[in-house]
């Protein structure tokens, strides 16, 4: 557990935070994630529940916590689940928690072992008159995929009937949605090392390097600074790959003349951050190549100027469209005929940015937070405008990270190279 930055005092604060959304007398249950096997006798690297995280710090497999702020009995009003531990398993997988660790990172004192549980949940049940069950709520999830947070809600729903139950991630929505000040201080952490390996990239970047080389250069420099990990897998797509949004390959050789589009961040304490560049990969952009990098750092910074506390997040989109539209126009990619006789669900502008603006950050890099509510102070919101042109094979894209203050935002990308000028400036100091 690596750079474990959520600390007691912050995890205290955050379930402090959802326990005041609680209705009388309920107790709220977590689950954590199960070890799900990928071929043979092989698994998944764990990754931990985002809310069990939010709530507890705690990264290990197989946790739970079960919040009853009005439990009869004090000493169980928080109590953190894990799996106990084993000389044979540590041999294989390395040390687990022990309950004075476990309280150390948390704040948590009621430590139980999963195996022994069973029995204490019972009463909890027994006391309580509503249940927080909570499940995967992303308005992006696939709901095809398979489920362990359903078949866990329907477990404990067969085994107790009569209890009334709610949903735990509509209330997560509300809280995780607003970062604290500490939250954003750790997401500075992942930002200022995703600029470490963005400025080792610019010095690098030359033509014939290849998209896997360069992913390297940006892994040896979050290793180098602590990151946890990527806070997704990164995009370095060259040339016309660069259309492709989630493209992953990583794997061609950087041409002279192509743009170089990249999409990578740090996770650090577990917070992510979200960058987009798009850089020439002979060190200089063309006269078109500029002019399109321009029109997506104008809208860009038209969206950075009404991102604010009080806007309506499908107002904020709608105008944000109009505006990559009239970039659009302004290149020549689309006419005022092309608009005028556009099918209105299917707009001309589609066909050139074909994506979203913005969306909540936070421990998720697609963080839970409201899509039709007016936002608000202390929101983070990534920034994205992107213009993709298949006539002429290439896709630019830039966005930053900004927390929304009382009147405005901040940019917490300030000191990261934006301009074509920076750009160019700082790839010509190899």
């Amino acid at each position: 557990m690596r750079n474990q930055l959520l600390l007691p005092k912050l995890a205290t604060q955050n379930r402090q935070r959802f326990i005041k959304k609680m209705k009388p007398n309920s107790m709220a249950i977590f689950q954590g994630t199960e070890v799900l096997s990928t071929n043979g006798d092989a698994v998944y690297t764990n990754r931990p529940n985002s809310d069990v995280l939010w709530l507890s710090g705690v990264e290990q497999e197989k946790s739970m916590l079960v919040l009853f702020p009005d439990n009869p009995d004090k000493n169980a009003r928080e109590v953190l689940v894990l799996l106990r531990p084993n000389e044979h398993l540590e041999k294989w997988e390395g040390h687990k928690l022990r309950k004075d660790e476990a309280s150390a990172i948390s704040g948590i004192q009621n430590i139980q072992w999963a195996d022994s549980f069973d029995a204490m949940l019972q009463v909890m049940m027994h006391n309580a008159d509503t249940v927080y069950l909570n499940t995967n709520e992303n308005d992006r999830l696939d709901g095809s995929l398979y489920r362990t947070d359903l078949l866990f809600v329907q477990q404990i729903k067969n085994r107790f009937p009569l209890h009334h139950y709610e949903r735990a991630a509509r209330l997560i929505k509300e809280v995780r949605a607003i970062k604290t000040k500490d939250e954003v201080a750790i997401t500075q952490q992942a930002i200022d090392i995703t600029e470490k390996a963005f400025r080792r990239v610019l010095r690098f970047v030359q033509p014939g390097v290849t998209e896997n080389e360069i992913e390297a250069e940006i892994i040896h420099e979050f290793i180098k600074n602590g990151a946890v990990r990527h806070a997704y897998d990164p995009i370095i797509a060259s040339g016309d790959r660069a259309r492709v949004l989630h493209y992953v390959d990583n794997n061609k050789v950087c041409k002279s003349g192509e743009v170089i589009l990249m999409d990578f961040g740090a996770s650090y304490g577990n917070y992510s951050a979200d960058l987009s560049r798009s850089i020439p990969v002979s060190g200089k952009f063309t006269k078109r190549q500029r002019e399109v990098y321009n029109a997506v750092l104008d809208a860009h910074l038209f969206a950075k100027s009404i991102l604010k506390p009080g806007i309506v997040f499908t107002d904020y989109v709608a105008k944000t469209n109009a505006e990559m539209e009239k970039q659009i126009l302004k290149l020549g990619l689309i006419s005022k005929a092309d608009i005028k006789n556009q099918d209105p669900e299917n707009p001309a502008y589609r066909k050139y940015f074909y994506h979203g603006m913005s969306h909540h950050l936070g421990i998720d890099v697609h963080d839970v937070g409201t899509r039709t509510e007016a936002l608000k102070e202390g929101m983070l919101f990534t920034i994205e405008p992107g213009i993709y042109i298949e006539e002429e094979q290439i896709g630019i894209r830039i966005e930053n990270n900004f927390w929304l203050t009382k009147n405005g935002n901040i940019d917490l990308f300030k000191n990261i190279p934006i301009t074509a000028d920076e750009i160019e400036f700082c790839m010509k100091k190899k």
